[in-house]
């Protein structure tokens, strides 16, 4: 199919695409409600079977659904998403799906539910699906706690993972910031604090000396933030406290960032005598650097000359997603090939709906590019 025949085709499936968003979006499926992301798993399943005219693997880890259409082996190109979002369910009865000219908003429409309805239209525009692997996941927003592991031994002998992710203002994603999260406990010893406060070992005292060491740990020159966030510590008024916490969010663009941050939060002392320390948390996702889409990027960019479509940007972007375990292995991968449009996370976010054959055009010539096929 010449690129002009791919765009005219996937243009008639504008009408389609705007149906199945509204279907997609008036199913909530809020992260921490089962029930709604099984219901939510079902109408992507049945989606997901009439593009690719076959029914996925429904694998359920720790309660949560995931869908998986395998692919053909090594060497597959894999389409990696979520179908949960951020609402709460009953955001929609206040905030329903509206469609006010191009521009399409509800709870989870741009993060990321036109991201795939446009996957799934990419894919029906290809003469086969051989060759392509599909995991759509049911925990992403939370940090994939029970689809980790499935991301990484599907993603595994890939030879490209493509994300479609909401865009950045049309912008593809090239690189995101990797990210740890960490609890530190601090143990003091209670006691009256009038009567006898020194025999008494003050967490509240530890912590603070900690936080204050933790901030200094960001690096701003080279893009890495450490930021101290929830904080809590004591018992009572009257009483000197045992024990107080301080939860930790490091973002970094590399691997040996993240690594440096980690290793000086596991060697932290105590600075109040008799203190104790205890560190929970890691290295959530590594960094999807530069290195790890560029090639993606140059061919994404090569294929939307040739659909006549504007040029193609790449950014970076603090946050993360699935995509950057992908990454993490190796493999090479290319994020925001999603919706355009704005404000993921917020009231009020939209998807262009004049973008989405666009969209869809470009991923179905991108993976036909990979798989030798366009």
């Amino acid at each position: 199919m010449t690129h002009a025949a791919l765009l005219a085709a996937a243009a008639a499936q504008a009408p389609r695409m705007r149906a199945q968003l509204a279907e997609l979006v008036e199913q909530e499926s809020f992260s921490s409600d089962l029930p709604a992301l099984h219901s939510c798993a079902d109408l992507v399943a049945e989606l997901g079977a009439q593009a690719l005219g076959s029914a996925p693997r429904r694998l359920e880890l720790g309660g949560r659904p995931h869908l998986l259409w395998p692919g053909s082996g090594d060497g597959d190109v894999l389409v990696l998403g979520h179908f949960d979002t951020v609402w709460p369910t009953g955001t929609l009865a206040g905030w329903p799906f509206t469609v006010d000219g191009d521009l399409a908003t509800g709870p989870g429409v741009f993060d990321m539910k036109a991201g795939i309805v446009q996957m799934f239209a990419a894919l029906r525009l290809l003469p086969s699906a051989e060759g392509v692997a599909v995991l759509l996941t049911g925990d992403e927003e939370i940090g994939a706690p029970s689809s980790r592991k499935l991301i990484e031994d599907t993603a595994r002998g890939c030879r490209a993972v493509l994300v479609p992710e909401p865009s950045a203002a049309g912008a593809l994603k090239t690189a995101r910031k990797g990210i740890g999260t960490y609890r530190l406990d601090v143990r003091g010893r209670a006691a009256h604090a009038g009567l006898e406060p020194e025999k008494g070992i003050n967490a509240t005292v530890e912590v603070a000396h900690q936080v204050l060491r933790i901030a200094a740990l960001g690096d701003s020159t080279v893009g890495t933030s450490v930021t101290p966030t929830v904080l809590s510590g004591g018992s009572s008024m009257n009483t000197v406290p045992e024990q107080a916490s301080v939860q930790v969010d490091v973002r970094a663009w590399t691997a040996a960032e993240l690594a440096r941050v980690d290793t000086v939060l596991r060697e932290l002392e105590p600075v109040v005598a008799g203190a104790a320390l205890e560190l929970d948390g890691g290295v959530n996702r590594y960094a999807l650097e530069a290195s790890h889409s560029a090639d993606l990027f140059t061919a994404a960019a090569q294929e939307a000359r040739a659909l006549g479509l504007a040029p193609l940007r790449g950014v970076a972007v603090g946050g993360g997603s699935d995509g950057n375990f992908t990454a993490g292995l190796g493999v090479p991968t290319l994020d925001g090939l999603g919706a355009v449009g704005d404000h993921a996370h917020a009231p009020g976010e939209y998807a262009d709906l004049s973008a989405m054959p666009q969209r869809a055009a470009l991923m179905a010539a991108l993976v036909g590019r990979l798989l030798g096929t366009g």
